[in-house]
């Protein structure tokens, strides 16, 4: 028995009642041709739903596109296969930014889903798997079991871990988002990996190519729940057979469309594959987006054209097919879209010239290669889409060069001192042939580190590398770069900077006193109260610096978050960032993250005894050995006593001068 449906679903929602009304009428309308209602009525029997995975009320299916679930074999087949990944349970304690920390030792890349995109996205967190991922192993709830997924996958799943793949995020409003996954990489049960076997570059391609596909896509739709792209659903859509020939023409397709759509990703710094700001990009490695989308374009209509040979789809099927998928594809990029600058403002002129002077910074603290813009330093081949990420972008310089390198780990503004930020910056925009800001000064103190905490957030996590410490109205900064911080940073600050600078104003203010005395007019009155102003300002800035120096003493692997914590009485002219780090310094005295490399050096009384009873803390602080040992199968057993007395371990951990400051 057959069912008639009418789909209105094209049709603006204040239209939809009209437009139902128009169509009931025109059914019952003897003389009307129904000429134009093909897309809007359809007559199907419900049994015929049985043919796809689920049963799906998806009445505006044809017979033909059905029958694809039969004739064709499922996706989880003929050597490929579908995995869900790794849940920390502590995403905070587990994962970093990949411009924190070092890539390679214990920190890899994770592909934990993010916004949608199709062929190419830039693999922006890693995960510390080190040692197999021991640390996340031994994290346990208050009830003694695994708090992260990890026992949970299935053993298949842990050894595809490292092997390249492709990946999409699981939840997205904006469709099936297939890309290319590097090897070396841990993925995320939010971001899946599909595998091939022997892990062959060009079979890999060729299942980009399909995956991406609107043929593909439209069978991915079809089972699913709206927005949630679950492995279940990827492993049971039907795959056409690929020849040899059929493999090696979508593996180029997908090559040159992961290549191109990569090139748009060369002018966002925080990426792996940044070479330039889009200022100089053009005219030095010759990117013009526009030609790219043209040609990205073109590339999906000859894949769309070539699966749906390859599915047997037929004309009519095909339009359907496209105009479904050109009707759902809303822009929800919001929705989807992770924490940080939006690059739909990417050629706005302004943003455009404030990510130019970012890099200019960058340039200063010796983290990208001006060498690239003046034609000094050749531009490194493009990598093979599945090769290892890099632990350097290509724009930053590269690893061996360091003795070339000559820059500052500290800067201040400071008109007219050696390090002055913005005479520094505008060298570098000179050397590179670049007009200089004319605010450039002001801009630096109250407009560049907003823009960098956005620039340098993602998944949620602010990891702004470039520090501006300042007095509260940002007449005086001191700025840090994170990879150059050590345990005597402080001490410079305080030794070579602050104290110098107050000493000499505190000598321009007794100056004026002397020179302007009691009769002082009414300019030269306001002009004592803004020297005392700022000396005061100076006065509480170096009493903070002092305070907090003896105390700190940085570790990556803690993270920016962490690492900036203690400072947080030191950025008043950025109100919502020193919430963050309040609330994180108020965190670590509070023992959340006794993990933390900073809370073993604060508090070790605290944090060592506890490693005897939490393996993961352990295993964080290298006390593994001390408080546990490992059986044959890997379990990890609390020995009955310490191989070093806890007070020992306490002691040599301790220091006089950290408590000091820590109880000022």
């Amino acid at each position: 028995m057959t069912t008639i449906f009418l789909r209105l679903m094209e049709a603006p929602v204040e239209d939809k009642p009209a437009a139902l009304l128009e169509t009931v009428a025109a059914l019952h309308d003897p003389g009307n041709s129904q000429q134009g209602l093909q897309h809007l009525v359809f007559e199907r029997d419900p049994a015929a739903f049985r043919g796809v995975p689920g049963s799906p009320f998806a009445y505006w299916v044809t017979d033909r596109v059905r029958k694809l679930f039969q004739s064709c074999m499922q996706f989880e087949a003929d050597g490929r296969t579908v995995k869900q990944g790794l849940a920390t349970a502590d995403d905070f304690r587990f994962l970093r930014a990949w411009w924190e920390v070092q890539q390679g030792d214990h920190w890899f890349s994770f592909a934990k889903g993010g916004a949608f995109s199709q062929f190419y996205a830039d693999i922006y967190l890693c995960v510390n798997w080190g040692v197999s991922g021991l640390e996340i192993k031994n994290n346990l709830n208050a009830q003694g079991t695994v708090r992260s997924n990890v026992w949970m996958l299935r053993d298949t799943a842990a050894n595809c871990f490292g092997r390249c793949g492709l990946t999409w995020p699981r939840r997205t409003q904006s469709g099936l988002g297939m890309r290319v996954m590097p090897s070396g990489s841990i993925f995320a049960d939010k971001g899946p990996a599909a595998f091939v076997h022997d892990n062959e570059p060009s079979a890999l391609l060729a299942l980009l190519a399909l995956t991406t596909s609107s043929a593909f896509c439209y069978l991915v739709e079809l089972q699913m729940a709206f927005g949630s792209y679950e492995v279940g659903v990827i492993q049971r859509t039907p795959v056409p057979k690929l020849s040899p020939d059929a493999q090696n023409e979508l593996a180029q397709l997908a090559r040159r469309a992961w290549s191109v759509k990569r090139q748009l990703d060369t002018t966002n710094e925080t990426s792996h594959a940044f070479l330039l700001p889009a200022s100089l990009n053009e005219s030095v490695a010759g990117l013009n987006p526009i030609i790219i989308e043209r040609e990205l374009a073109e590339i999906k209509v000859a894949i769309d054209e070539r699966v749906f040979e390859l599915y047997g789809i037929g004309s009519e099927d095909r339009k359907a097919i496209l105009r479904t998928s050109l009707a759902s594809t809303i822009d929800l990029a919001s929705e989807d879209a992770e924490e940080g600058i939006d690059d739909t403002d990417a050629d706005e002129p302004a943003v455009a010239a404030d990510r130019t002077c970012s890099w200019l910074v960058g340039i200063v603290f010796g983290r990208f290669d001006l060498r690239l813009a003046t034609g000094e330093r050749s531009i490194a081949p493009e990598p093979e889409p599945f090769d290892p990420l890099p632990m350097r972008s290509s724009g930053m310089w590269p690893e061996g060069d360091e003795a070339l390198l000559v820059a500052p780990s500290i800067v201040v503004d400071d008109m007219g001192h050696r390090e002055d930020f913005a005479t520094l910056v505008s060298e570098a925009s000179a050397r590179v042939g670049l007009p200089d800001r004319q605010n450039m000064r002001s801009w630096l103190a109250r407009d560049f580190f907003p823009l960098h905490i956005k620039m340098y957030s993602k998944s949620r996590r602010k990891a702004p590398i470039y520090w501006q410490l300042a007095t509260p109205s940002a007449s005086y900064s001191v700025w840090l770069y994170f990879h150059a911080l050590n345990r005597d940073t402080l001490f410079r600050v305080q030794n070579d900077f602050a104290t110098p600078k107050l000493l000499h104003e505190e000598r321009k203010l007794e100056l004026l006193r002397h020179e302007h005395g009691p009769s002082a007019g009414v300019s030269e009155r306001r002009a004592i109260a803004d020297q005392e102003a700022l000396v005061e300002e100076l006065r509480g800035f170096l009493d903070e610096v002092r305070r907090v120096a003896p105390l700190w003493n940085p570790n990556v692997d803690d993270g920016v978050l962490l690492n900036f914590a203690p400072l947080w009485r030191l950025v008043p002219q950025h109100r919502t960032w020193q919430r963050d780090l309040k609330a994180a310094w108020d965190a670590l005295c509070n023992e959340q993250y006794d993990w933390a490399h900073l809370a073993m050096r604060l508090w070790p009384e605290r944090v060592v005894p506890k490693c005897a009873n939490d393996c993961s803390l352990a295993i964080a602080h290298g006390l593994e050995d001390s408080f546990w040992v490992q059986d044959m199968d890997g379990k990890w057993t609390a020995r009955n006593t310490p191989t070093r007395p806890v007070e020992e371990l306490v002691r040599e951990r301790s220091s006089a001068a950290v408590k000091a400051a820590l109880s000022s």
